[in-house]
């Protein structure tokens, strides 16, 4: 990989890695039942690991989170040495078909992921993962009034609908199958 590549994802990842996890944060404090669902497991850590990355792309830096005894999580920084430390839960995703990957979390899907260690915080993960899910109307709502919110929300809901299509398109085209119409 070109040198460049890797200074650039090193210089962009803390920054989109600290927002996510103001974003999860944010997500998980909404439920009360995540939190109370993720307290009984402070001090433990969770990890993401990639498998099949496009040799093309940059390789992810390794990215875990500990969690607090709030239920929350703390990103504590991309390791010195370039390895994330062990965690007791580690979840491995796809990501040899980036396509698809960037379709489902646009469509709000988690995508499957193999899910390694603590058997009760992967199933507390588990359950968040299935239950917990963003309410960008709601927090519209509290920056503009109601109409522009709904707008905005319909707005970036069409937006995300004719992207998935796109990619949808494209995932058609790269694996020879004949287009659907428009």
């Amino acid at each position: 990989m070109l040198p460049a590549f890797n200074s650039l994802n090193a210089m962009l990842a803390p920054p989109v890695l600290e927002r996510f996890t103001l974003l999860a944060n944010h997500v998980l404090a909404s439920e009360p039942v995540a939190t109370q669902r993720l307290a009984p497991h402070a001090g433990k850590s969770i990890s993401i690991a990639w498998r099949g990355w496009p040799s093309l792309l940059p390789p992810p830096l390794p990215v875990s989170w500990t969690i607090t005894p709030a239920g929350l999580l703390d990103w504590r920084g991309l390791p010195p040495d370039g390895v994330a430390p062990a965690a007791e839960l580690t979840m491995t995703i796809d990501a040899g078909r980036p396509a698809q990957l960037l379709s489902q979390l646009l469509q709000a899907t988690l995508p499957e992921a193999e899910i390694a260690g603590d058997a009760q915080l992967a199933t507390d993960v588990g359950w968040l993962m299935q239950n917990v899910r963003w309410d960008i109307a709601a927090d519209l709502e509290r920056v503009f009034p109601p109409m522009v919110a709904q707008g905005l929300s319909q707005a970036g809901a069409a937006f995300a609908g004719a992207l998935r299509a796109a990619l949808a398109r494209l995932q058609r085209v790269q694996s020879g199958t004949p287009p659907r119409g428009p």
